[in-house]
């Protein structure tokens, strides 16, 4: 496989979307601790990634409308630069207040800045394989983005708690303003190919001619990519596991994993940074891993998931019932390989499954769907630990993981129903 499959607006895009998401941990941490110094409240800190997680579901139910208005590239600037200018004069604001900010605004501006990064994921998955000279080259421009992502998180928070102990809150916030600025300049350079727009790119199942014929009346254009989801069994199989695998996901978040140290493991908080650690540092090696096999996967990309789901799943199981830290360690740092596996062979599952025209709008749907229940599986999640226990919320977890995978090996007809001739899955 030749790098030359990957373009240079593909980089582009790549380095956009690597320093948005650093922007985006530097803002959360030094917001957390600004709010938490000056409310001295846990319930107001823990609001901020729920409302985070509201509104970009809200905004990934609107986002076809504005995909039928904008070519990719603009809609990435659009909101890059929005979130860059809203960013701005939050921080000019917060600078200017200090002690006597109105917390009700800095959450309006949170909210809206969270409304327009709603359709950068959708549109970034979107225009990955139009930036993808090969097809070949599709899986491994999405290990790529998935290791800047790991990468991000696994240095980010540490570096950003660093920055925030040194700086201080609001210098941090003037920092993260110029890392949105970069952001938004490199997006740029991101340029869709002219022919994109003009030649289908193949895939893997045909496109639905009876979708694709529908007047394209707002409702339409609103629920288009509800509808494909729905009338294609391979992208209502990829969903279904998603959502499955999404609802015992929550269990990751830091609540659920600092009280499985203490109670489980009989540790500290420290210890609920080393696992925390080990697990980023897994899903890093596990994206590195998917990048260096992407030629032995070729088109096995069923069978590779399945792989990665089992393999999350039994590691999962195994660490619940562990007590030993640092064999807790090892188990986690085992798991980022398999959940990477699992992650990026689905995400070119599901962008060889459907036409590039309606992609984003199938994108913005799976993303809407998988906020929801994502904030459902947290509360969910956050009552059943006091009624199960912390131990068997994680087998819980493992169970609901080998679930989507038994659905994925029942369902895997309809992968075999819709390839293209010559696929092999």
């Amino acid at each position: 496989m030749k790098s030359s499959f990957l373009t240079r607006p593909f980089y582009f895009l790549w380095t956009t979307q690597t320093a948005a998401n650093a922007a985006d941990v530097l803002y959360i941490m030094a917001l957390t601790v600004l709010v938490l110094n000056q409310t001295e409240s846990l319930i107001s800190a823990a609001f901020m990634p729920l409302m985070r997680s509201g509104a970009q579901m809200l905004s990934g139910l609107i986002a076809p409308l504005l995909l039928n208005r904008f070519k990719l590239p603009a809609l990435l600037l659009l909101s890059q630069t929005g979130q860059f200018l809203l960013f701005v004069g939050l921080a000019v604001y917060l600078q200017l207040t200090g002690k006597d900010a109105v917390f009700v605004l800095v959450f309006a501006l949170v909210f809206a800045m969270s409304f327009l990064d709603g359709w950068t994921v959708p549109a970034r998955n979107a225009l990955v394989p139009r930036l993808v000279a090969h097809e070949q080259g599709l899986l491994k421009a999405n290990s790529l983005i998935s290791v800047s992502d790991q990468v991000v998180q696994f240095a980010g928070w540490g570096l950003s708690g660093v920055i925030v102990a040194v700086l201080g809150p609001s210098p941090t916030l003037l920092v993260t303003a110029v890392v949105y600025g970069l952001a938004a300049a490199f997006t740029l350079g991101v340029k869709e190919p002219a022919e994109a727009h003009l030649e289908q790119q193949p895939t893997d199942a045909a496109p639905d001619d009876s979708i694709a014929a529908a007047p394209a009346s707002r409702w339409h254009t609103l629920t288009e990519g509800w509808k494909i989801i729905w009338k294609m069994p391979r992208l209502r199989l990829l969903t279904f596991m998603d959502i499955i695998d999404m609802l015992g996901g929550s269990v990751w978040v830091g609540a659920f994993t600092l009280a499985f140290v203490q109670t489980a493991l009989g540790q500290g908080e420290e210890w609920w940074g080393f696992i925390n650690a080990a697990y980023f540092a897994g899903t890093v090696g596990g994206g590195l891993l998917v990048l260096a096999i992407s030629r032995a996967i070729g088109s096995s990309l069923l069978a590779a998931m399945l792989i990665g789901m089992a393999g999350y799943g039994i590691l999962t199981a195994i660490y619940a019932l562990n007590t030993q830290p640092f064999i807790a360690l090892i188990l986690v740092l085992l798991m980022g390989p398999f959940a990477e596996l699992s992650v990026i062979n689905r995400r070119t599952l599901i962008q060889r499954s459907v036409d590039k025209g309606v992609l984003p709008k199938v994108l913005s749907a799976q993303a809407s769907l998988l906020n929801l229940v994502f904030c459902i599986s947290l509360l969910v999640m956050a009552a059943l630990a006091e009624w199960l226990g912390i131990v068997n919320l994680y087998l819980l977890a493992a169970v609901l993981t080998l679930l989507a995978l038994g659905v994925g090996l029942i369902g895997r007809q309809a992968f075999r129903n819709e390839s293209a001739p010559g696929a092999r899955m």
